[in-house]
């Protein structure tokens, strides 16, 4: 995965709060991030394998207070000005990344007479305070649909590989960005608002998330398919960094990694066969309308 050297990229895309002081752990009461659905209170929606105990902590954190979040002042991404910079800087791939999936969501939602409206990605490290309540680094990634917002630690992908075992790469990383964007997306469309809480092999909350994985895949197949892309190469190395990272952060994997056994009544993600298929669908097809999850078997 390579980025075009001189592809301008655009950080008013992405909010940088690491290392800063003020996110605090108090939030509205309600809200937190939780995995597959939007739920009353502006809850999260979570993307990457989130742990029970995690959601747990984060939700009990959120309850602790009820003042409206404040947010610290912006970080500095200035050093990240083109695909060069990208291909060498983490926090430079995140905005590259943001820039492309967001770009051809606009176009795929002007393709069908509707308006994509950009949502922002905010880096943090540790805690920090969001619409849907405090957050803290140990749910991951999510999407708060209360201000329209992606939340990331760059921890997380390290995590990916010492906690959950996946073969890690810069894809990677790019397939949870997509699957985060997917949520946005979901969103914009109502589908997260006509979804039923629940968990289960065959819950709402296991359909969004994999329509979220399928949704991934279709910005996937055009990443490096237009011209102006901002990335130059995509090859299928870099898809099977993906698929790894989408197999390592399944249901069943991550409960026979932490229990011994798998319980498919309290998935809320998926399995991990689940999520490389619908993430190959969406890759194959190239078409969102390819991602219905919500009919028939999954």
């Amino acid at each position: 995965m390579d980025f075009d050297d001189q592809a301008r990229l655009d950080t008013s895309q992405v909010r940088d709060l690491r290392g800063a002081r003020g996110g605090g752990l108090r939030g509205p009461r309600g809200g937190g991030p939780r995995g597959g659905r939007r739920l009353p209170g502006g809850m999260a929606v979570g993307g990457g394998g989130l742990g029970i105990v995690g959601l747990l902590l984060v939700l009990l954190l959120n309850n602790l207070g009820g003042s409206t979040p404040t947010q610290p002042a912006a970080g500095d991404l200035s050093q990240c000005q083109t695909g060069k910079d990208a291909d060498t800087r983490q926090d430079c791939l995140v905005v590259a990344v943001v820039n492309s999936v967001q770009a051809y969501w606009t176009q795929a939602f002007a393709d069908t007479g509707r308006t994509y409206r950009d949502a922002p990605t905010t880096l943090f490290t540790g805690q920090t305070s969001t619409a849907c309540g405090a957050a803290t680094s140990a749910v991951g990634p999510f999407y708060c649909p209360a201000d329209k917002s992606v939340y990331l630690d760059l921890g997380f992908f390290d995590e990916l590989r010492t906690r959950f075992g996946a073969s890690g790469g810069k894809f990677a990383q790019a397939y949870v960005i997509g699957h985060e964007y997917g949520h946005h997306v979901q969103d914009l469309l109502g589908t997260s608002d006509r979804v039923s809480a629940g968990s289960g092999a065959t819950s709402d909350s296991v359909r969004l998330e994999l329509q979220a994985d399928c949704y991934a895949g279709v910005w996937a197949a055009y990443a490096a398919d237009t011209d102006a892309s901002i990335l130059s190469t995509l090859t299928e190395a870099d898809i099977a960094d993906g698929l790894n990272a989408a197999a390592a952060i399944g249901d069943d994997r991550i409960q026979s990694q932490s229990t011994g056994r798998v319980d498919p009544e309290t998935w809320t993600h998926g399995s991990s066969e689940q999520r490389q298929r619908w993430f190959s669908t969406g890759y194959g097809q190239g078409d969102p309308g390819a991602c219905d999850t919500f009919s028939g078997d999954i």
